[in-house]
């Protein structure tokens, strides 16, 4: 009968992260501190490896991922990673944003817990889940302000979002996630991605012309 594999990791030295074991915890931190730690496409490939591997991890039963430097993730660097990608063919932007989905993917599937709990209004604001909790009687006022910030904004993309928001009520996991995949593709082919790019470079507020 064969036996199944299992890794063990708390020793492991990865390069484009930080690695630390507390008991059976393991916790990771992007290591960019002085550039608000972004991703590149190495930390998003030997993150994607690492979750794959925690999935027969013997040695860890939960991970978390903590601030460096006062913070999180700023997001995609700009320079390794969104300018590159504004000379990308749809192949390599593909390749891309399917290698991004594999990472949620292992991190889904790794079998290691993140948390639980249930949190309140205030906090799930805190967190990102909802744009804003506001009073009744200034609703309709903020409601009408936020779908002309819209309307001002990459339209084009606006609409591929509320396509997948749709769309992926019905799929697995697996299947939005290759869904996301080919939309972000699709979404970087368009001007206003690479207007969006030169906008920041530049530090002045982007124009989006819905193409």
């Amino acid at each position: 009968m064969t036996q199944l594999a299992v890794t063990e990791m708390a020793g492991l030295s990865p390069t484009h992260f930080l690695w630390e074991m507390r008991g059976r915890v393991a916790c990771i931190r992007l290591d960019r501190p002085e550039r608000k730690n972004p991703l590149t496409f190495d930390s998003y490939a030997e993150l994607r490896d690492v979750f794959r591997a925690l999935a027969y991890a013997d040695d860890v039963d939960a991970v978390v991922i903590l601030p460096n430097g006062g913070n999180f993730c700023s997001g995609g660097d700009v320079h390794d990673i969104i300018g590159p990608l504004v000379g990308m063919e749809m192949k390599q932007l593909l390749a891309f944003t399917r290698m991004t989905g594999d990472l949620v993917k292992a991190m889904l599937h790794c079998g290691k817990p993140i948390t639980g709990r249930t949190m309140s209004a205030e906090e799930g604001e805190r967190w990102g889940f909802y744009n804003r909790l506001v009073e009744p009687e200034t609703l309709e006022a903020q409601a009408v302000a936020l779908a002309t910030r819209l309307a001002e904004g990459p339209t084009f993309a606006h609409g591929i979002t509320k396509t997948q928001l749709n769309q992926e009520w019905s799929m697995g996991i697996d299947q939005a996630i290759e869904a996301e995949a080919q939309a972000q593709a699709i979404c970087m082919q368009t001007r206003d991605f690479e207007r969006a790019y030169r906008a920041f470079v530049a530090k002045r507020t982007p124009v989006f012309e819905g193409d």
